[in-house]
């Protein structure tokens, strides 16, 4: 864990996620899958997402920032954990709008009068090789893909599509009918999804509400995920089933917001 040994971070409550932003604009050093998993266990700081700040590459950015689920793997995409960047580099330059360079795409993030954080997180792709998918499908409102017996799949034809990162998006009447600890990795995996994907079970409560839960690409079961929640939204609303403006509805406890912040912090150490 060379590259993270005794760097200083700020560990934050996203919506019920731990999110783990390190800051390495002054020192910048490549981090490897094994030193980012080894981060995330007991021994160092255990996190959803780990954010590594950068110095900015684009012209007109703050940072770059690199993401980095608990298995290693790179995102790509976390609007929740860019919430939480958001929040620090407000604080830091006094700047309500800020842009941020993630994988190749510029985000502009801004606070809101209510004191919380808006990400924009581009604009989704829907092209089978953009996601991407194994195989070609020109429709990708729903493909062919099941999970569990031809006569009666346990899920199937799932809408698919890209904020950054691959989400395969299951439409259910409940959430909380389906072990998606079960067939959330399975899925997760499927040969379909080339660079795997994230797997969301998506319930249309009405025009402008709907719930969803998600098993979140190299981190498992997630209470909130901020790009599922946009993916599903574009989804929902390619197929009409919903509005444009919708509700979105995620599995986490609530809880009482701090005053004048949407995130609890600590600020620790990683070890050597």
């Amino acid at each position: 864990m060379a590259a993270l040994a005794n760097r200083p971070f700020v560990k934050m409550n996203g919506l019920g996620n731990e999110i783990v932003v390190v800051d390495m604009r002054r020192t910048p050093e490549p981090i490897s899958a094994a030193e980012a998993r080894a981060a995330a266990q007991p021994a160092g700081a255990p996190y959803d997402q780990l954010m590594v700040l950068y110095p900015p590459r684009a012209a007109g950015t703050d940072s770059h920032v690199r993401i980095y689920n608990n298995d290693g793997s790179e995102a790509g995409a976390c609007g929740n954990g860019m919430r939480c960047v958001a929040s620090l580099i407000t604080k830091e330059s006094g700047r309500d709008r800020l842009t941020f360079e993630v994988d190749g795409r510029v985000l502009d993030t801004w606070k809101n009068a209510d004191g919380l954080f808006t990400v924009d997180m581009g604009v989704p792709r829907f092209a089978w090789n953009e996601i991407p998918l194994a195989e070609e499908f020109r429709d990708t409102r729903a493909i062919e893909l099941q999970i569990g017996p031809i006569d009666n799949p346990i899920l199937h034809s799932p809408s698919v599509v890209s904020m950054g990162n691959p989400h395969a998006i299951f439409w259910v009447d409940d959430v909380n009918a389906y072990d998606l600890a079960r067939v959330g990795p399975l899925l997760e995996h499927h040969p379909m999804f080339p660079e795997r994907a994230n797997i969301t079970l998506c319930a249309v409560q009405s025009r402008e509400h709907i719930v969803i839960r998600t098993w979140e690409r190299g981190a498992g079961l997630t209470k909130a995920c901020g790009s599922a929640a946009c993916a599903s939204a574009v989804a929902a609303a390619r197929l009409k089933r919903t509005e444009r403006k919708v509700r979105v509805t995620l599995p986490v406890r609530q809880r009482p917001r701090p005053a004048n912040d949407e995130c609890r912090c600590r600020h620790l150490w990683l070890p050597s």
